[in-house]
C-alpha cells in the first residue's frame, strides 16, 4: 500500500487540492467557511442550550465546542468518504489507480478543515481563561485515533454506498441519532452509573471525552481510556478493510 501511495503521490496530492478547492468553489469567503460554519453552529447551540444545561456546567462554551468540533469532523470525513468512489468513478473506470486514494484524499481535506477549526477552538479556550498546558500535546492521540476511525468508517460506507444507495439516507438518520448520543451539549453526570457506561460504547463520545478531560478537567485519561480509543479505531479500520476488499472487485459493475 505504501509503495502504491508513493507511486501515485502526485495524483493523491492533486485529489486533495481538488477536494479542498471544490468545497469552496464560487464562494466569496472560501476556506473561511471552515471556521465560520462551526462557529455559527456553536452560536445557535449556545443560545438554545445555555439556559438549560450551561448554568451548572463549568466552561460550558468550550465544553460544547469540543463536542461539536469532534462530531463535525467525524461527520464531514465520513460523509465525504461515503461518496468518494461514486463521485470519482469516471476516473478509476478509465485509469488503473488504487481506488482508496479517493477516500484518503477526502479524509485529508476534512482533516485540514478540522485543523483550521481547532485553531479557533484554542482561541476560545484562551478567552475562557483556561491555561495552556503541556498536556495539550496529548490531544494528538485522540486526533490520530479519530483519523484512523474515520478512514475505517469511510471504507465501510464507500463500499456499501457503491452497491446500496439507500445507505446515504440511513446514514443521515444514524448521524443525527449519534449527535444526541454523544453528549455534545449536555453532561451525563445526572444519569445512573450503569447508564453512563453506555455512552462509552460510542467511539465519538470517547474521543470527545478525551478532549474535555485534557482541556477542561486538566486530567490525563487513564491507560484503559487510551486503549479504548485505539481499540475503536483499529476495530473499525479492520472491519472497513474487510468489507472494502470483499466488494472491491464488484465496484466496476455498479458505476
Amino acid at each position: 500500500m505504501i509503495e502504491k501511495m508513493k507511486k501515485n503521490r502526485f495524483l493523491f496530492e492533486e485529489l486533495v487540492k481538488r477536494d479542498f478547492k471544490k468545497k469552496y468553489k464560487r464562494t466569496i469567503l472560501g476556506m473561511f467557511w471552515s471556521v465560520l460554519s462551526p462557529l455559527f453552529m456553536l452560536l445557535v447551540m449556545a443560545v438554545v442550550f445555555t439556559q438549560f444545561f450551561g448554568r451548572s456546567t463549568p466552561h460550558y462554551i468550550v465544553y460544547m465546542f469540543a463536542g461539536n468540533l469532534i462530531y463535525s469532523y467525524f461527520k464531514e470525513a465520513t460523509n465525504g468518504g461515503m461518496s468518494s468512489l461514486v463521485s470519482n468513478s469516471a476516473i478509476f473506470t478509465k485509469v488503473n489507480v488504487p481506488k482508496y486514494l479517493f477516500l484518503l484524499s477526502k479524509n485529508v481535506s476534512s482533516l485540514i478543515n478540522f485543523g483550521l477549526t481547532l485553531v479557533v477552538f484554542f482561541i476560545f479556550v484562551a478567552a475562557d481563561g483556561l491555561p495552556f498546558r503541556w498536556t495539550f500535546f496529548l490531544l494528538l492521540y485522540p486526533i490520530c485515533c479519530l483519523v484512523v476511525f474515520n478512514i475505517g468508517v469511510g471504507l465501510i460506507l464507500s463500499a456499501l454506498y457503491m452497491v446500496f444507495r439507500d445507505i446515504q439516507y440511513l446514514y443521515d438518520i444514524f448521524t443525527l441519532a449519534l449527535m444526541y448520543f454523544s453528549a455534545i451539549f449536555y453532561t451525563i453526570d445526572s444519569y445512573a452509573l450503569q447508564f453512563q457506561y453506555l455512552f462509552y460504547t460510542n467511539p465519538i463520545y470517547v474521543y470527545i471525552r478525551y478532549f474535555r478531560k485534557i482541556v477542561i478537567d486538566n486530567d490525563i485519561p487513564e491507560p484503559s481510556f487510551h486503549l479504548l480509543c485505539a481499540f475503536y479505531a483499529l476495530l473499525v479500520l479492520i472491519i472497513g478493510a474487510v468489507i472494502y476488499k470483499k466488494y472491491n472487485y464488484k465496484f466496476l459493475y455498479y458505476v
